[in-house]
């Protein structure tokens, strides 16, 4: 009786979950905005490649973050430094953020800016391999991360994130020479959850391979703006 209890709490909370990611979408569908949700566990990168990402493409595209973290704003002032408008929400002892809180985000980005001239608006989630990838938030695109030196089993062990992510980036490749590491092997277990998502592999310290992610959020972005009316994942 507590088990049936459980799960159908955990599908109540999922469903109205989605009620709320479903209306951000819209949100950002009306203003012609791309989503990503960035995800990962914690100290793969995620600040570090959104650092280079926004370094890279805030000539061409207007961009914001709403950006997620349990209790600071350190990784927000980082990218603040980049000249783009940050939304801070800190999630408490929640590891993760969800639609409601991504939504208090929108609305206070629509408060201080006019949403209809940006392009791109990332979502940088808190670290956790678990949680985020079941909480949809209002993205177009499920953006992953894996560092190498977390081992070639993680895809094995947290299946979700990698059936879920539509773009893997292997971080910190630079590292690689100095690893007991097969990236070989990691890329298999990636294939043997999602056979289909493109696997870059980056360094957002050498720079190598960030050419590859940045054109493929041009891809996205332009590819929703020439049909607006697309929802779903390109």
């Amino acid at each position: 009786m507590h088990q049936t209890f459980d799960a159908a709490l955990e599908i109540n909370l999922l469903h109205a979950n989605q009620e709320g990611a479903d209306h951000n979408r819209a949100h950002f569908d009306d203003w012609g905005i791309t989503c990503f949700n960035v995800m990962s566990s914690p100290g793969a990168g995620k600040t570090a490649l959104l650092e280079r990402t926004l370094a890279a493409l805030t000539h061409d595209l207007t961009i914001a973050v709403i950006e997620g973290d349990m209790t600071t704003e350190l990784d927000a002032d980082r990218l603040r430094q980049y000249g783009v408008p940050v939304i801070a929400i800190n999630t408490g002892r929640s590891c993760h953020l969800d639609s409601k809180m991504v939504s208090g985000g929108i609305h206070r980005l629509a408060h201080e800016y006019n949403p209809a001239e940006f392009d791109l608006v990332f979502v940088e989630n808190v670290g956790n391999l678990v949680c985020p990838a079941e909480f949809e938030v209002g993205e177009h695109a499920k953006v992953a991360l894996l560092s190498i030196t977390e081992g070639d089993d993680k895809p094995l062990k947290y299946p979700v994130m990698f059936q879920e992510a539509d773009c893997l980036l292997l971080t910190k490749m630079d590292l690689a020479p100095h690893l007991d590491i097969d990236v070989e092997q990691i890329v298999a277990n990636v294939r043997q959850i999602n056979t289909h998502v493109p696997i870059l592999p980056v360094s957002a310290k050498t720079g190598a391979g960030l050419e590859d992610w940045f054109h493929w959020v041009r891809a996205q972005v332009h590819l929703r703006q020439s049909q607006p009316s697309l929802s779903g994942v390109l």
